[in-house]
């Protein structure tokens, strides 16, 4: 959906000069097009979705607010425009390691850009002062903090600027799962660059966080471009915590050979599942905020580099991740909302390959994050705010119909339910009429004075004896043993479903005691029934129903397997070779195209997808070389 805020401009392609021809070899006895710039620089014959609306909005001088999934080439949106106008593109993105990662794959491209941060030596910094004064430098990416700073402002005041693009746009929303306050500044930078068109990206945003970016901005006069928010390629599956470590190593080993992501809440939970995973022959290796910066970086480089590594992390990592070749993300900890579970999730299969999102959660998940809330910072209103994201989260893990459908859903998207590809779909879920039990597990905490938590409750209904049910005359109570004919995990069950559905809640200053809600009394005075999801077995660590097509080389046929091999091995030298990533020099889409397509000339390889005249120059021999090889 475009929606147009604003008059859009007619398009304006300027005339870059001879130095723009002789950098990046497209046409210029025409005015600069940019699909001329697409299939030169970049190897695309054409932009997808509404990559090209958005292109020709930013060329012609219009703001423009771009809410795009991650996979859907947002980057394309704002680079290209920025070889289309005269000057230099300031691109503001949260973090540096982001920032170089971005910076390197243009490099790889030909494209001069350069990222201005605090780790720069006098000499590099001197280099891009030198890029700007003499009109070379086409992107250059700097932090918030910096954009802010009267001396940044000052350099810039006799640069021509082509374009300003905000990135993760949703750290400047308070309602954003990601807020920054840094970011609030950059509304200034209507005023102080005036007349340069503005563009705001982000791929997570809430139809609440979306009109705070627009507003806090002052973007309300961009034209707004949307798109689906589904990826169709990802595998959802969350299922019940039982033995987490068990079951993680059941996932992973469907994932041999592969790249993926495993978030855990805590520091020191994080070290022990690297070391532990370790210790079941995965190399993994951890990443958090609490490690050493040297420790930190070559970390994460590792993991841009290496084909076949877990890197386990805490929040902390993965904003703005370019890897596209990254085939699962695991959950071992419940995220604080659908947002930040749908961008977590979302850095697996940016390649649009088939990819895994898989998760445990419990009971524990929700107490844990909702004391986290109450004894947050925030104002009340905020933290309002927040429970209610946690709370759809678990409406999510909960729900008995398609995840698909429930997570576009929390986007303001519609979906029409059995995507086939989530595990509820490729193995429904069956409910049982569970008003009785809603009532019994009620009654517990009713009875007991809203003062306990499901563990103890669970011991009331299942008449356990403990001390608890003893000291506080729990045991003497009707409802002990009431719920006896149920197991511990169904009533576990029980009480998540409850909270999700709103009829209770966690009072998290009273240590995590269930209260009931309003609505509860419609089913104590049976006006309403109540229908559970039935949990999965959770034996052998998975349900088994997300196991479909995960493997990036399913989506290579089996004649051209070997080739397809060889070009990785060919790509993995050349990135150790060069210090890079394996997937700045082709991405794993490219070399299907080029084990299926087998070109034998250069002019043939330059018709592949993913192939432009750089990449061409560079690394085209290398490869042709190989494919000639296998016939």
């Amino acid at each position: 959906m475009q929606e147009k805020r604003g008059k859009c401009p007619q398009l304006f392609r300027p005339d870059l000069g001879d130095d723009h021809q002789s950098r990046y070899g497209f046409d210029m006895s025409k005015p600069a097009d940019p699909l001329s710039v697409l299939k030169s620089v970049y190897g695309y014959a054409a932009f997808r979705g509404k990559q090209q609306a958005v292109v020709e909005q930013v060329v012609a001088g219009g703001d423009a607010v771009v809410l795009f999934p991650t996979g859907a080439g947002k980057s394309l949106c704002y680079q290209v425009p920025a070889l289309c106008r005269p000057g230099v593109a300031l691109v503001v993105s949260p973090l540096i390691a982001l920032m170089r990662d971005q910076v390197e794959a243009l490099k790889q491209l030909g494209v001069s850009a350069a990222a201005l941060n605090s780790t720069l030596s006098r000499e590099e910094y001197g280099a891009i002062r030198r890029g700007l004064d003499d009109a070379t430098l086409d992107l250059l990416y700097v932090t918030p903090e910096r954009m802010a700073t009267a001396g940044f402002r000052e350099m810039m005041a006799h640069v021509k600027i082509a374009l300003i693009a905000i990135d993760e746009a949703h750290c400047v929303s308070q309602w954003g799962h990601d807020f920054r306050p840094e970011y609030r500044a950059l509304d200034a930078l209507k005023d102080i660059f005036p007349g340069v068109p503005r563009m705001a990206l982000t791929a997570t945003a809430d139809p609440h966080t979306r009109e705070d970016i627009i507003e806090r901005l002052a973007l309300q006069d961009a034209a707004v471009f949307t798109t689906s928010f589904d990826r169709p390629n990802i595998t959802y599956e969350i299922i019940e915590r039982d033995q987490p470590r068990r079951q993680l190593l059941d996932f992973l080993t469907r994932h041999k050979g592969d790249s993926g992501i495993v978030y855990c809440l805590s520091r020191a939970k994080v070290e022990e599942t690297a070391e532990w995973l370790n210790g079941q022959g995965i190399r993994a290796l951890p990443y958090h905020a609490g490690m050493d910066r040297e420790r930190r970086d070559a970390n994460q480089d590792a993991f841009l580099k290496e084909e076949e590594l877990c890197l386990v992390a805490t929040v902390a990592f993965g904003m703005g991740i370019d890897k596209p070749n990254v085939r699962y993300v695991a959950h071992l900890d419940l995220p604080g909302s659908v947002e930040a579970y749908y961008q977590e999730t979302g850095r697996a299969g940016r390649d649009g390959l088939p990819s895994e999102a898989w998760m445990v959660y419990g009971m524990a998940d929700v107490v844990q994050r909702g004391r986290m809330i109450d004894n947050g910072n925030a104002v009340e209103e905020i933290k309002r705010v927040e429970r209610a994201k946690l709370n759809a989260l678990l409406g999510i893990c909960e729900t008995s119909g398609c995840r698909r459908q429930a997570i576009l859903a929390h986007f303001g998207e519609a979906h029409p339910g059995g995507c086939g590809n989530c595990d509820t779909c490729l193995k429904p879920v069956e409910t049982w009429d569970g008003t009785e039990a809603a009532i019994k597990a009620m009654a517990a905490i009713y009875r007991t004075g809203e003062r306990f938590g499901a563990g103890h409750l669970i011991d009331v209904l299942t008449g356990k004896e403990t001390e608890r049910t003893e000291r506080f005359g729990h045991a003497q109570m009707p409802v002990f043993g009431a719920g006896s004919d149920l197991p511990v995990k169904t009533w576990q069950s029980v009480y998540r479903q409850l909270l999700a559905a709103g009829l209770i809640t966690v009072d998290h200053e009273a240590y995590g005691a269930l209260k009931l809600m309003p609505e509860a009394r419609a089913v104590f005075r049976k006006e309403k029934t109540v229908r559970f999801r039935k949990d999965r077995p959770t034996r052998g660590g998975s349900s088994g129903s997300a196991r479909r097509g995960s493997d990036k080389r399913a989506a290579v046929p089996e004649h051209d397997r070997a080739l397809f091999e060889a070009l990785r091995e060919t790509r993995t030298a050349l990135a150790k070779e060069g210090g890079v990533p394996p997937y700045v020099i082709f991405p794993d889409t490219t070399l299907i195209a080029l084990a299926a397509e087998r070109p034998k000339t250069p002019d043939e390889m330059l018709s592949v997808s993913g192939v432009g005249q750089t990449k061409l120059q560079r690394y085209g021999e290398e490869f042709l070389a190989i494919i000639r090889a296998h016939g």
